[in-house]
Formats: C-alpha cells, structure tokens, sequence
C-alpha cells in the first residue's frame, strides 16, 4: 500500500471546493442556514484517530509490552488513516467552497455573516482530521531495521 500523497489530496480537495461553490451559487437562497459547530463531528474522528495513532506507535516500536500488532490491525489503521485523510480533504474543501461564496456576502446577507464562521470552523476541522489521518498513517509505518555489522 503506497502513502497518501499531498497532490490526492490537494486534488479532492479542489474538486469539492469548486462543485461546492457552483452548488451555492444556484441553491444558496433557498437552503437553511449552516449550524455553527457542523464541522465538530470531523473533531471526534480525529480524537480517535490520533489515540489510535499513538496506541499502534507505541506497539509497533516495542515500548509497550502489550501484544505485536497484527498485520489485519495495520491494514485496518491504514485505510482508516487514508480515508481519513481524504475525507478531511474533501471536507476542507467544501468548506473552502462555502467561505469563497459566503464570504463576499456577509455585509448583504445575514445569513451569510453566520454561515462564513461556520465554513471558518468547519475548516479548521477538516484541518485537524487532514492532520490526524496523516499522522495515524504515519504511526502505522513499521520502524527501520536495524544494520546488521558484518561478520568478517
């Protein structure tokens, strides 16, 4: 399995922002207003995702002297890690879409005033399960072997 490279995410990223952005452009007088704390559930995937971070780091380097982690477990952390990543991306990207239109907007539009601290929440959210999600896939990498001297 290859490592997240920050050219996919930049990519999902950009792509919500500007199918997001065309979306308000079209429907934005006639959906509810945003809740506030909207981007707080992305919060509590991250809280998971770094404690199961420094859980794995912990047994895979050995500190711990719970069980080896299982090759199965890994796997499972890694695509957790990845679609993590990828779905902040997304989201930061949504979020990004929903400033970009709301944001010129918020002196005309009440609405628009409430909505613009939303997309600012919801961005730092995302932000945070982006940076989760790398840091678990980080944790999941198996520590380099040591050199072994030559027996001469």
């Amino acid at each position: 399995m290859k490592f997240t490279r920050p050219r996919d995410l930049v990519i999902a990223g950009l792509l919500a922002a500007v199918v997001l952005y065309l979306i308000l452009q079209s429907a934005y007088g006639s959906m509810p207003p945003l809740p506030t704390l909207a981007g707080v559930t992305l919060v509590v995937i991250a809280v998971v995702d770094v404690v199961l971070a420094f859980s794995l780091r912990s047994r895979i380097r050995g500190t711990r002297r719970d069980k080896p982690v299982e090759a199965l477990t890994a796997a499972r952390a890694v695509a957790l890690a990845k679609a993590s990543s990828v779905l902040g991306a997304i989201m930061l990207g949504a979020w990004a879409g929903v400033f970009a239109y709301v944001f010129p907007k918020r002196s005309d539009v009440v609405a628009a005033g409430n909505d613009t601290s939303s997309a600012v929440i919801g961005a730092l959210c995302a932000a945070a399960l982006i940076a989760a999600g790398l840091w678990l896939e980080h944790c999941c990498k198996t520590p380099d072997e040591p050199k072994q001297p030559d027996d001469r």
